[in-house]
């Protein structure tokens, strides 16, 4: 899994001109009232697209939009996304409605070089996740060149992720998962020292395995969140009504056992009688009363966490430190995230992954700039982290395949 992929740009440009070209992206973006409301995984595919358009390809975009299971749902066509992509690329993107079928055909013999159209969501076929042989083989008649550009669906063995490119000679990543493999592995096994995990949120469970790996590796590892009330009961701190996991509690008490000495757990707590009963929230040090819950780490845990971020050469974080979305819990997360962003200006490689993480540095106010690579992957980033084979990348051609042989 180590092995480095073949990308887009390691084939010459004659390789792409007048090819059909089938891109993978992630567009499972949330559309409101017909409307695209965040753009960021649109955004991030257009390198790709726009550097198979300078080549002269035509291009075939799929993507899944939601969970249609297999049915076609109007709230989930990609259309809003057709448009949305027009106006990024700056120029019209083909779309009619359809997956497969002679009209799809019809209308990709018609493309001219260069020019790019958008399939409907590939999820309105209940083949798609599902993997069905036959539906394979019709995405893949579709185009002479397979690319994968959605890093966070890669852990699925999907057809348009996995079966469909078993059809092609040349099976290639695109900018976007090329950026995630170049980061993500040097996390995974061969982190710059001192090397530091952040981790929040609300559950241990959905990040087991990655912490189970990250953990181990890491030189401090910083817990905020659910996951820090989890781990101090298991410490036998009382945590009120905070959030716990308790059949992660055995777990904990052995990480404490075996990496106490690098594990940092928050000292003091924005605490509340409940959520509901927020105004009368006040910052409590070490335990937290029966009658009351944590909903943030304290300003003590976020000074804390802040000396110990700005001593590292590498970091990667996921998951808030609280309620970030709600102002009274937001301090902890903010803190954070512009101690994270400033030791990215100090030359350490910050890592960010996971939809809430990125939407709590969003919160911050910490600009795209400020983190050396924010990851487009939830499930597939913490499979990835906890040592797992993606389907999605294991099927692309390694570096070391022959590039000099012209696709038929």
């Amino acid at each position: 899994m180590s092995m480095a992929k073949l990308a887009i740009s390691d084939m010459p440009d004659s390789e792409f001109e007048g090819k059909r070209v089938f891109v993978r992206v992630d567009f499972n973006v949330p559309i409101r009232d017909g409307k695209i409301s965040e753009d960021y995984r649109i955004r991030r595919a257009i390198p790709t697209i726009d550097y198979l358009i300078e080549r002269k390809a035509k291009v075939i975009i799929g993507s899944h939009l939601g969970r249609p299971k297999g049915k076609a749902i109007a709230d989930l066509s990609l259309e809003p996304i057709q448009t949305r992509l027009s106006e990024l690329l700056g120029k019209a993107v083909k779309f009619n409605g359809h997956v497969i079928g002679q009209e799809v055909k019809d209308l990709i013999d018609s493309m001219q070089d260069g020019e790019v159209m958008l399939l409907e969501n590939l999820r309105f076929h209940i083949e798609e996740t599902k993997n069905g042989p036959e539906f394979c083989k019709e995405l893949a008649s579709l185009a002479d060149i397979y690319v994968n550009d959605a890093f966070g669906t890669s852990h699925r063995k999907h057809a348009s992720t996995y079966g469909m490119a078993l059809e092609f000679d040349h099976r290639l990543a695109g900018f976007l998962v090329s950026r995630e493999l170049k980061f993500l592995t040097k996390i995974r096994e061969n982190p710059e020292r001192p090397f530091a995990i952040i981790v929040g949120g609300a559950k241990i469970k959905d990040k087991i395995h990655a912490l189970k790996n990250l953990i181990e590796e890491a030189d401090r590892v910083l817990l905020g969140g659910g996951v820090a009330y989890t781990f101090l009961k298991a410490k036998g701190v009382n945590i009120g009504n905070s959030i716990v996991e308790d059949e992660m509690i055995d777990w904990a008490k052995e990480s404490l056992e075996k990496y106490g000495d690098k594990i940092f757990l928050p000292i003091d707590h924005v605490v509340a009688g409940s959520f509901e009963r927020r105004k009368n929230c006040m910052v409590m040090d070490d335990e937290i009363p029966d009658d009351l819950q944590g909903f943030d780490i304290g300003p003590k845990t976020a000074a804390l966490f802040a000396h110990q971020i700005r001593k590292t050469g590498s970091i990667f974080w996921g998951g808030p430190m609280g309620v970030y979305e709600v102002g009274d819990f937001a301090a902890g997360t903010n803190q954070v995230a512009r101690a994270v962003a400033l030791a990215t200006w100090r030359g350490t490689t910050t890592v960010v992954g996971g939809g809430e993480t990125i939407a709590a540095i969003r919160n911050a106010e910490v600009l795209d700039s400020e983190i050396t690579h924010i990851s487009t992957g939830g499930s597939a980033l913490l499979e990835f982290l906890g040592g797992a084979d993606l389907p999605g990348i294991a099927i692309l051609d390694s570096k070391e395949k022959d590039v000099s042989v012209a696709v038929n």
